[in-house]
């Protein structure tokens, strides 16, 4: 009898012993505000909970705001398996992998309805390809809607930045920007506001999103807002690393995978509610808001294919071939 309780213990804490080896907890990245509704915060959080829910010893800590990694520390973190999971604009990337740049490209996303038909498209698939090449995944596709504001008068037309002082998000609207007749200036992130406090910058382009969160509606007098025709969309999905990912059961892996559709799902749903909330809070605190015209929007277009466009071409391999098939999505 002893004998028989012995193996049923021994077996009981082999079962044990090989539940512990396999509960896992992920790291999760971003650095935007953490429990404030910024829905970048919510779609990670999402992943988080559901994959706990699932039941199959995975635990996901969530680390906003930059507390874990600093922004542009995450994309090397992920290759190297240091970090597991980073909502992460993929543009913050292009210094490693000029491909990313077209993740950030004025005019070839437009609206929000057309962000989500471009996540079925040869483009994404060549950026997700790409992606991988690197040793990184994509759990979640989400594309962000930004504008330009300004602390002097309304961006229109590309006459209207002759002389700007402007902050550009990234290198392919700097080039833009700067064919317009702006002078590029680069403040970090966290003290743009301040920069237009002082005058070091007198316009910026950033996610509606951003805008909102570090309240530049105080600061400046008029927001040029994406509508129908914006010319800037940046891709922030959720990533994970390869690296973490081939660590998990098959059953932690189904969890995880499903979890990043549902966070996807969640923002598509709610990206309309995400820009409109942005939009609100600058015509409450008195700033004008525009959006393009047709022909405004292509005039700009016209700038950037001489700049941007032109530049992305020659200098990234297949360059040209993204631009194309991105700009093929109807």
């Amino acid at each position: 009898m002893r004998t028989i309780t012995t193996l049923l213990a021994a077996a009981a804490a082999a079962v044990l012993l090989t539940a512990s080896a396999q509960a896992l907890t992920l790291r999760a990245s971003h650095q935007f505000p953490g429990g404030k509704g910024d829905v970048r915060d919510d779609m990670v959080q999402m992943i988080a909970k559901e994959a706990g829910a699932a039941g199959v010893g995975l635990t996901v800590q969530v680390y906003p705001g930059a507390s874990l990694f600093k922004p542009n520390q995450q994309w090397n973190a992920m290759v190297d398996g240091q970090l597991d999971i980073a909502l992460f604009p993929l543009d913050y990337a292009s210094g490693k992998v000029p491909t990313f740049s077209a993740t950030l490209m004025p005019g070839l996303i437009r609206n929000q309805e057309r962000a989500k038909r471009i996540n079925n498209s040869e483009f994404m698939k060549m950026i997700r390809a790409e992606i991988e090449k690197h040793g990184v995944m994509v759990l979640s596709d989400a594309w962000f809607a930004g504008g330009m504001a300004s602390k002097e008068s309304c961006i229109k037309m590309p006459a209207d930045l002759k002389g700007a002082k402007f902050r550009a998000a990234g290198p392919t609207f700097a080039a833009m920007w700067q064919a317009a007749g702006a002078s590029i200036v680069s403040p970090p992130s966290n003290e743009i506001y301040n920069a237009f406090q002082t005058g070091v910058v007198t316009a910026t382009d950033t996610s509606l999103g951003t805008f909102a969160s570090m309240r530049l509606y105080e600061v400046t007098k008029c927001l040029t807002a994406p509508g129908n025709n914006a010319l800037w969309f940046m891709y922030e999905p959720v990533l994970m690393s390869k690296k973490s990912f081939n660590k998990l059961n098959k059953a932690q892996q189904a969890a995880i995978i499903k979890a990043g559709k549902d966070a996807q799902a969640y923002y598509e749903k709610k990206a309309d509610e995400v820009n409109a909330a942005a939009i609100k809070a600058f015509e409450d605190h008195k700033v004008q808001v525009i959006s393009l015209t047709d022909a405004e929007y292509n005039a700009w277009i016209d700038v950037a294919k001489k700049s941007s466009y032109a530049k992305f071409a020659k200098d990234v391999p297949n360059g040209q071939k993204l631009i194309d098939e991105a700009l093929a999505v109807k």
